[in-house]
C-alpha cells in the first residue's frame, strides 16, 4: 500500500540572497532556536510571525535541523507531528522542545522565552514516543472529554453552574464560539478529581480561555462572578429560558414570541393570534408535569412498561435505556430507549406497533413519529449534530401516581419519551451517540477526525484510510455493542 507521508519531507533549502531591504535583527536569546511548522499555520502567517519574532530577538531558524531546540506547530495532531519528527534525519529528539503556538504567543507577550509548562507541550500517548519524552512534560488532562474520566461527583459545582449558565446565554445570542468555550471548561472542571481552591491550580489545564479563567478567579474572590449574575437578571434571558421550556418551543419561536412582548406563558396562551403546533399545545397542557424532574424510578417503571410492550410484539427486539440514565444519572428532563431487532429490516414496523399497544393500554398522551431519513451511502457528517436521520418518535406516556415519584396531584403524571429505532447494524453507533453527554460527543467527533483520520456520529464510523466500516451480523454488532457499554461506563463511572 502506497504511503503517503502527512508533513512534505525535510529539505535543505538553498539559502536566497538577501535583498537590499532587508531587516537584519539582533539576536538577544541565542540558546533557544526555534522552528515554526508551516503545515496548517500556513506560509503567509509563518512569515509574519518569523519576522515578529526575530525583531524581538528571538532566534528563528528557517530550516528544521539539529540546531533546533524548539518545534512550534498550530492546529495540528501530536501524533502526526511526532511521526513527522521520526521520520526526520534529526538525531536525539529528547532534546527537542515540541510546544504549541500558545507557548511562542506567550513568548511574544513576555518579549522574552518563557518557561515551558505541561500544557504548551504536543504529546502522543505511544510507547513508541513516550522514550523520547521528559516525565515532566506529559499531560495529565486531556483536551478532549472522551479521554477523561468523568463521575457523578462534581467537585467544582460553583464553577460549572457559573459556565452552564453562560454557555445557555451564548446559545440564546447563537454565539457559537463562546458557547462551546463555556461548555468545553465546565466539562473538564467536572472531570477533575479535585476542588479548584487557587488560580494556581489551573496550571497546566487545556481548554480554558481568558475569558473562562476570569470567571474562575472572580468566583474565587468575591464567591459569585459578576457577569453570571447580569445574565441571571436579564429579562430577555429569563424570557427565553421559560418560552424553551415549553415542549416544541425552540429558539426562533421564543425570540419571536420575547419580540412580540410576552413575558409569560398565561400571555402567549391567551393571544389568539398565534397558531400553535401539536407539539406545543401538548407541551403546555402538560407543562407542569413535564417540566419536572424525571428520577431514575421513574426512569426505570417507564423502561419496564416499554419493555413489556415490545416484546409482546418481537420477543427477541433490543430495548436500551439511554440518555442521562445510561450514564448513572440519578434525574432528567426526559427518558430515550433505543428499539431494534436482530434481523435487518424489521425494525422498521417496531415504532408504530409500539404506538398502537400503548394507545390501546390508554396511557399515551402524545406521540409524534418521524421517519427515518437514513441513507447508508452518505458518509458521516463532519460536524456535531444533535439529530441523526434514524426512525423516531417523540411521546408523552401517563405513569400511574403510585410509580411516579413526589407528591402527584391526580392519578398520574406526564413524562416525556424518546424512541428511536436504528437499524442494528448502526445501533452501536446510535447507542454510543445517545448515550451521551452532549460535550462527550463533540469532543469524541473531534477525536476521531483530528487525532483518528476517521469520521464518526451516531449512524456509522468512516476510517478516511481504509474504507466504510460496515457491521452486518449479530456477533459483530454484539461485539460493538459491548465496546460501546464499556466505553460510556469507563467514562461516566471512572
Amino acid at each position: 500500500m502506497l504511503h503517503i507521508p502527512i508533513f512534505p519531507p525535510i529539505k535543505k533549502r538553498q539559502k536566497l540572497p538577501e535583498s537590499r531591504n532587508s531587516c537584519k535583527y539582533e539576536v538577544k536569546f541565542s540558546e533557544v532556536a526555534i522552528f515554526l511548522v508551516e503545515r496548517k499555520m500556513g506560509s503567509s502567517r509563518r512569515k509574519f510571525l518569523t519576522n515578529l519574532a526575530r525583531s524581538k530577538g528571538f532566534r528563528i531558524e528557517d530550516v528544521l535541523s539539529d540546531a533546533v531546540t524548539h518545534v512550534v506547530a498550530e492546529d495540528n495532531s501530536a501524533d502526526e507531528l511526532w511521526q513527522w519528527l521520526q521520520n526526520s534525519s534529526l538525531g536525539d529528539l529528547s532534546k527537542i522542545e515540541v510546544l504549541d503556538i500558545s507557548w511562542f504567543t506567550e513568548c511574544m507577550g513576555a518579549g522574552k522565552p518563557v518557561q515551558v509548562e505541561a500544557r504548551h507541550c504536543l504529546v502522543k500517548s505511544c510507547p513508541v514516543i513516550d522514550q523520547y519524552l521528559e516525565p515532566s512534560t506529559v499531560e495529565t488532562v486531556s483536551q478532549y472529554a472522551c479521554q477523561r474520566r468523568t463521575t457523578m461527583e462534581n467537585h467544582n459545582q460553583i464553577f460549572t453552574d457559573a459556565f452552564a449558565i453562560l454557555a445557555e446565554n451564548a446559545e440564546f445570542n447563537e454565539s457559537e464560539g463562546p458557547c462551546l468555550a463555556f461548555m468545553r471548561a465546565a466539562s473538564l472542571l467536572k472531570s477533575l478529581p479535585h476542588a479548584i481552591s487557587s488560580s494556581k491550580d489551573l496550571e497546566g489545564l487545556p481548554c480554558l480561555g481568558d475569558q473562562t479563567k476570569a470567571v474562575i478567579e472572580d468566583i474565587l474572590e468575591y464567591g459569585q462572578c459578576s457577569k453570571v449574575q447580569d445574565v441571571l437578571c436579564d429579562d430577555r434571558y429569563q424570557t427565553i429560558k421559560l418560552f424553551t421550556s415549553v415542549f416544541g418551543v425552540g429558539l426562533k419561536t421564543a425570540e419571536k414570541w420575547y419580540r412580540k412582548g410576552f413575558h409569560s406563558l398565561e400571555e402567549v396562551q391567551a393571544d389568539n393570534a398565534i397558531h400553535f403546533t401539536k407539539m406545543q399545545k401538548a407541551g403546555f397542557l402538560y407543562y407542569d408535569d413535564i417540566s419536572a424532574a424525571v428520577c431514575k424510578a421513574e426512569a426505570q417503571a417507564i423502561g419496564q412498561i416499554v419493555e413489556e410492550t415490545v416484546r409482546l410484539i418481537a420477543p427477541d427486539a433490543i430495548v436500551t435505556l439511554t440518555g442521562g440514565f445510561r450514564r448513572g444519572k440519578e434525574c432528567g428532563h426526559d427518558v430515550d430507549f433505543l428499539i431494534t431487532t436482530p434481523e435487518m429490516g424489521k425494525e422498521v414496523w417496531l415504532l408504530n406497533r409500539l404506538i398502537n399497544r400503548l394507545q390501546n393500554q390508554g396511557i399515551l398522551l402524545y406521540y409524534d413519529i418521524v421517519e427515518s431519513t437514513f441513507d447508508k451511502t452518505r458518509l458521516p457528517c463532519r460536524k456535531f449534530e444533535a439529530m441523526d436521520h434514524f426512525q423516531k418518535c417523540f411521546a408523552i406516556i401517563k405513569l400511574k401516581k403510585e410509580l411516579a415519584a413526589g407528591r402527584v396531584q391526580k392519578d398520574w403524571k406526564a413524562i416525556r419519551v424518546d424512541f428511536v429505532a436504528p437499524p442494528v447494524d448502526n445501533f452501536a453507533f446510535a447507542l454510543l451517540g445517545w448515550t451521551g453527554s452532549r460535550q462527550f460527543e463533540r469532543d469524541l467527533r473531534r477525536f476521531a477526525r483530528h487525532e483518528r483520520k476517521m469520521l464518526l456520529d451516531n449512524h456509522a464510523l468512516y476510517d478516511k484510510t481504509k474504507k466504510y466500516l460496515k457491521k452486518k451480523t449479530t456477533n459483530n454488532y454484539l461485539a460493538l455493542n459491548d465496546v460501546c457499554s464499556d466505553l460510556s461506563e469507563w467514562h461516566y463511572k471512572g
